[in-house]
């Protein structure tokens, strides 16, 4: 990988690690960067998951204090997020080329339709979070939720993390805060578990992969005080707009 690449990727992953830290979409940003380079739609998303987490795990160091006692419950469902993640993750590397690269428009699609309301469900998962106990639970109904979202983000990852917080908000205990530090937390293993199963089948582009997980690390620490002069709607409608046009793009060079 030449040095104008990394550079790109470099740069790529500040911006998108300003904008996780801000409002989330981070996938949006990175996935076309990849494309632009040259990448296969299918080794594009296995680098996209694995650049982030690293940033992912320093966001769940950060709000370590909201986590719950580890008890049965919870290890429960982090071993089923685990395994999940890890079959996500295996789907991926055994789905056909060309057939992914027909279904990835319909992904981007679909998260960037959740970035689009992430702010109405955001709201909504909170008043059903403050609403409830502060016990996590595990049984079938919390499991048939971490199961498919956590399969999903170790398939593809972009908007995993609103269902998460939906799963740690309406199928568990704990306020909102609470929550969102699971979530956190959960998907850090998520993308360890995936990120291994990658490595493992030899996966990873690891020029790219580094190059985008060194920006996402410095952009994280640079959104905070990006979120004090940027309005955070601007840059949710700008993920939007990205996304849709994006969806539009790969639809008309898989599809057509």
């Amino acid at each position: 990988m030449d040095v104008i690449t990394t550079a790109f990727l470099v740069g790529t992953g500040i911006v998108a690690g300003i904008i996780a830290a801000m409002v989330g979409g981070a996938a949006v940003v990175i996935y076309p960067a990849l494309i632009a380079t040259g990448v296969s739609p299918q080794l594009a998303a296995v680098s996209n998951l694995a650049s982030v987490m690293p940033a992912t795990m320093l966001a769940a160091l950060s709000d370590r204090s909201q986590l719950p006692p580890f008890n049965g419950a919870f290890i429960g469902l982090i071993i089923a997020s685990v395994i999940g993640a890890g079959a996500g993750a295996l789907l991926l590397l055994l789905t056909p080329e060309r057939m992914f690269a027909q279904i990835v428009p319909l992904l981007i699609g679909f998260a960037t339709l959740l970035f689009a309301y992430a702010e109405r469900i955001t709201r909504w998962l909170r008043a059903r979070a403050e609403g409830r106990g502060h016990d996590i639970t595990f049984n079938l109904a919390s499991l048939k939720m971490v199961l498919p979202v956590s399969l999903y983000g170790g398939y593809f990852r972009a908007g995993g993390g609103i269902l998460m917080l939906g799963v740690f908000s309406l199928a568990t205990g704990g306020g909102y805060p609470a929550a969102d530090a699971r979530k956190n937390f959960v998907a850090s293993h998520n993308g360890l578990a995936a990120t291994l199963v990658f490595a493992t089948h030899d996966a990873i582009l690891w020029p790219q992969t580094l190059a985008l997980a060194a920006g996402t690390i410095g952009g994280g620490l640079i959104g905070a005080y990006a979120a004090r002069v940027i309005p955070r709607n601007v840059v949710r409608f700008l993920i939007v707009a990205v996304g849709v046009a994006l969806t539009v793009a790969l639809a008309q060079r898989y599809w057509f």
